[in-house]
């Protein structure tokens, strides 16, 4: 089940990500995808359902990555729980929808076109920076229900905690983005834990899938990179409140790319 490269390699992926969830508010899985699409990959399982695998993984890496990084958020007074309380019923019924049906539906290959275009928006929503009209403010109850639903659904079906989607909602609704990006990391248990449990439901009986893993999840990955990230994350909550975060979004935003040409790469040769 472990061999030192493996554990090397899952110990490097979860330092960095635990970083960039604290710093970015993004919960990793942007990162995590191609990097365990590679590794599981390796040991022999097929290219369609590897990509099924990583998501499913980074995403539950992301309960314990969100739980250490709103923890230090939490501290700082940054989280917006009047947000949180609102997004989350959304996110739950969004997450059951795609992680229950469309994830199982859908070939790893299609999933990987999907992962390749959200990242590639997510990146060029950092190199934008758009500024929000000063007089925007967040919808009702049913108009944040309805945005939680897209930003679990969405979520679910790249293995990313939700931050490429809700950070963008909320500073485009002129909520701060040291707000923007602390509440984002809280709204990741909800998404990670709802879509976790679909994973493992949807993947039930699956051939094909790597040992020791539980329905899509593969355990080895989940335990090595949730230890790491869980001790990094706090760190990149530190960062985000002491280092200017524009010109780290603009280069995480070319790295971005080149995993989202990475992932059409993989979805293509599939």
């Amino acid at each position: 089940m472990f061999d030192l490269l493996l554990v090397a390699q899952l110990l490097a992926l979860g330092v960095f990500t635990g970083f960039l969830a604290g710093l970015l508010g993004i919960g990793g899985g942007m990162l995590m995808v191609p990097f365990i699409t590679v590794i599981v990959t390796a040991q022999g399982v097929s290219a369609d359902l590897a990509v099924k695998v990583a998501i499913a993984t980074s995403m539950a890496t992301i309960i314990f990555t969100s739980l250490s990084s709103v923890r230090a958020h939490h501290r700082r007074g940054a989280v917006r729980w009047d947000i949180v309380s609102r997004l989350a019923p959304g996110i739950v019924a969004g997450a059951a929808l795609a992680s229950l049906g469309v994830f199982a539906w859908l070939g790893g290959r299609w999933l990987a076109f999907v992962f390749a275009a959200f990242v590639a928006f997510s990146g060029t929503q950092m190199l934008l920076d758009k500024k929000p009209q000063p007089n925007r403010t967040l919808p009702g109850t049913s108009g944040q229900f309805a945005a939680g639903g897209v930003i679990g659904f969405l979520s679910g079906l790249v293995g990313a905690g939700g931050g490429f989607v809700s950070v963008p909602f909320l500073t485009w609704c002129n909520v701060t983005i040291h707000h923007a990006v602390a509440t984002s990391a809280a709204l990741g248990f909800p998404i990670a834990l709802a879509n976790a449990v679909g994973y493992i439901v949807s993947g039930s009986g699956v051939e094909g899938l790597p040992p020791a893993s539980l329905g899509y999840i593969y355990l080895p990955a989940l335990l090595v990179i949730s230890t790491a990230s869980v001790l990094t994350a706090p760190l990149g909550v530190r960062a985000a409140h002491a280092l200017p975060v524009k010109p780290l979004k603009r280069v995480f935003a070319l790295i971005l790319y080149v995993l989202a040409g990475f992932m059409l790469y993989k979805g293509l040769t599939a």
